[in-house]
């Protein structure tokens, strides 16, 4: 999942071989890109948002001029499936990353293929350049990330994964540390210039899908399998937020350009599409909430928008589903003298507001646990029956034995 740079359009690919261009526009139509003959693994915007770069099983990569005509050119990229597509900054070239165990590095506009690196011992996950274009940094199943200088072609560093492999990883905007996401259910943040890690996160409970850097470095969104999306402070070092609203893995996520939004996208065939606001959220203790078929966040001192469809109308007759935005709520900062035209005072309007919330909060909670509750109770009375049932026939059997 990526978005444009002028944040008009989306996009994502998907396990049906197609690649989807969501529009921000409700009223506006998607389009749908077929071309690819296996599932989509990776999609990203060139910088100036005039292309489309997508990778998949088929080991082919496409270039798409995202319009209504669909225009693209293909070009075979590898021996096996191509897990990762990767733009430069300048936009000039590609980095793809593929089950051959290589990383290729290509010219964007005759797509020609400049040279490869082939020291990893495994599958390649991931490929990304560095802010400058300087550096490549990859991951790959043989349990290694490796550091690329793009001119020397060199590896020039390794940094070892023990308890699993990364499957995702990428720089800091700052170009000064990497991030990546583990199978071990972990998050890793190393300095490339001392080799030395700085953070690490063990807030999943399921292997760590895939991260990204806020454009202003002081935030990190990572998902997982274990169905969420999670905010850290990078700058206080700890979890900052938990977003629930997929209902299965979360296997993308991505920072619009300016980081006011961020698209994750999951298992269960959604799309959902954030409105961030980190002045607030880096001022609350969130406290997470699910509600079954939305998505919802709800910070102690204020209430959430639910979701509403981004767009459901593909140009294509194939059925999608619907891609969702929810917001992330503003705090408001007023003054909190009292006004004098009988309007209620701003400090004792915030504190209501704050209430109300907490209430809502409540009342969900309480659902859900009612919820887990009658489950309990019903596998309590599915054990005591069965054990009923057990000791007529032990009965049963000792009769017969007489």
């Amino acid at each position: 999942v990526d978005f444009s740079c002028n944040m008009k359009q989306i996009a994502t690919g998907s396990v049906d071989s197609c690649v989807m261009i969501w529009n921000m526009k409700p009223q506006m139509r998607a389009y749908r890109f077929e071309g690819h003959k296996d599932a989509v693994t990776s999609v990203q915007f060139s910088p100036s948002g005039h292309m489309v770069a997508s990778a998949s099983r088929d080991k082919t990569v496409r270039l798409w001029v995202p319009s209504i005509k669909a225009d693209s050119t293909e070009f075979r990229a590898h021996t096996a499936a191509v897990r990762c597509v990767n733009f430069s900054d300048d936009g000039q070239t590609l980095v793809t990353a593929s089950n051959d165990k290589t990383i290729k590095v290509w010219t964007v506009h005759r797509q020609k293929f400049l040279f490869s690196f082939n020291q990893h011992a495994n599958w390649v996950r991931c490929a990304k350049f560095s802010p400058d274009d300087r550096l490549i940094v990859s991951c790959s199943d043989d349990k290694t990330i490796k550091l690329w200088d793009k001119n020397s072609k060199e590896c020039i560093q390794s940094f070892f994964e023990h308890a699993g492999y990364a499957n995702h990883v990428d720089f800091h905007p700052s170009g000064t540390c990497i991030a990546a996401a583990s199978t071990d259910s972990s998050v890793k943040l190393w300095d490339i210039r001392t080799n030395k890690m700085l953070q690490h996160y063990q807030v999943h409970s399921g292997a760590v899908n895939s991260l990204s850097f806020h454009p202003a470095g002081n935030f990190l969104i990572t998902t997982s399998s274990d169905s969420t999306v999670k905010i850290l402070d990078l700058l206080e070092g700890k979890l900052l937020y938990t977003l629930h609203g997929h209902q299965s893995s979360v296997t993308c996520v991505a920072f619009s350009r300016t980081g006011d939004y961020f698209s994750s996208g999951g298992a269960d065939e959604q799309v959902m599409v954030w409105k961030s606001n980190f002045d607030c959220i880096k001022h609350c203790n969130g406290v997470k909430v699910q509600k079954k078929g939305t998505s919802t966040v709800r910070p102690p001192t204020s209430s959430s928008m639910a979701p509403f469809p981004l767009n459901s109308d593909p140009i294509s007759s194939s059925s999608t589903r619907q891609t969702q935005t929810t917001q992330l709520p503003s705090r408001h900062h007023q003054s909190d003298s009292h006004t004098s035209d009988g309007k209620v005072p701003s400090g004792i309007a915030n504190a209501l507001e704050h209430i109300i919330g907490q209430l809502d909060i409540l009342t969900q909670t309480v659902s859900i646990l009612e919820q887990r509750l009658t489950l309990t109770e019903d596998k309590l009375k599915e054990c005591l029956e069965n054990q009923v049932e057990i000791g007529l026939h032990l009965q049963r059997e000792e009769r017969n034995q007489r």
